[in-house]
């Protein structure tokens, strides 16, 4: 049934108005562009004195980044780049002008990883190479868990050693939370696993070619361990190393028991941490390149004081 010519048109008219106003308040600029559609194609639109000024204005949208075109260097990368200039700039002033807080740092720094170091290796040397030596029970399985101990996270042995010196655990009335002390402690027990590991490995293959003959002289177990020391010290001296890497660089270990105090247990990790919260990269960046230029600077010390470049070996 066909409805009436007249009806048809008033409804056209009704919907078309209600549509006007739903795309006006979503978007104006495709509200003028239906208008002008619908004044192309001559169909009837009202009149609608309540209606937005906004219809009449464009719709802006958010401008999008510009992608970058040829070989030039996005925003991002133009920041990453300025950032580490800066970093470099903060790091050369700060060594240059000799900033009283970058010397007291840096001395903490080296204080607590030499000590930790020299604690580490009297432990893991002897230990090492009395694995690579003896035979006992258990004995593949202590190998097992001493190379698992190598991964031992350090802010589990933070948070333990944090326990244990903490006025509530059982050496808590010793009083060393929060002091050099406590972080010296907590290196120790991260890097002697890595240190002895090193050192069995080293030993094991030393120890087959010198067993026949210390067995022959009758040798007692300190005088093969003694005697491994000696001649295998090259392969040791980069256990040791591989130690003081491992503890100049530790973070979360050393924040949790030494706290980060300024003046007291301040670190350059702990600093680099520090500034990095704060937003101040380039200072962060600065102290990060000390840091490395620091281990460079004791790794090449160690190799000319123990002369492992002589006759042509390193």
């Amino acid at each position: 049934m066909r409805g009436d010519p007249a009806e048809i048109s008033a409804a056209r008219r009704v919907t078309a108005s209600d549509t006007a106003d739903i795309i006006d308040y979503l978007c104006p600029e495709t509200a003028t562009g239906i208008h002008h559609a619908q004044h192309a194609e001559h169909l009837p639109v009202p009149l609608r004195e309540d209606r937005p000024v906004s219809a009449q204005i464009p719709c802006q949208s958010p401008p999008r980044p510009a992608a970058p075109s040829g070989p030039g260097l996005s925003p991002t990368d133009r920041r990453a780049m300025t950032d580490i200039w800066e970093g470099l700039q903060a790091a050369f002033w700060l060594i240059v002008t000799l900033d009283a807080d970058l010397i007291e740092i840096t001395l903490r720094s080296l204080q607590v990883s030499l000590t930790a170091l020299v604690i580490a290796s009297c432990i893991a040397l002897p230990l090492g190479s009395w694995l690579a030596i003896r035979r006992f029970r258990y004995r593949r399985a202590t190998i097992a868990i001493l190379n698992a101990l190598m991964g031992l996270p350090p802010v589990v042995v933070g948070l333990v050693v944090y326990i244990l010196l903490s006025r509530s655990g059982p050496f808590g009335v010793l009083g060393l939370l929060f002091t050099p002390t406590a972080m010296i402690i907590a290196q120790v027990i991260i890097i002697t696993p890595l240190i002895a590991s090193i050192t069995h490995q080293a030993m094991r293959e030393l120890w087959a070619e010198y067993h026949d003959l210390l067995i022959s002289l009758n040798t007692t177990g300190w005088q093969r361990v003694t005697t491994l020391i000696v001649d295998g010290r090259r392969s040791l001296l980069t256990a040791a190393l591989a130690g003081f890497g491992r503890g100049i660089g530790e973070v979360g270990a050393i924040m949790i028991v030494g706290g980060n105090i300024e003046h007291a247990t301040r670190v350059l990790t702990t600093a680099i941490a520090l500034e990095t919260g704060k937003g101040d990269f380039a200072l962060a960046l600065g102290l990060g390149f000390v840091l490395i230029a620091l281990a460079l600077l004791v790794n090449f010390a160690i190799h000319a004081l123990s002369r492992t470049e002589r006759g042509g070996r390193w």
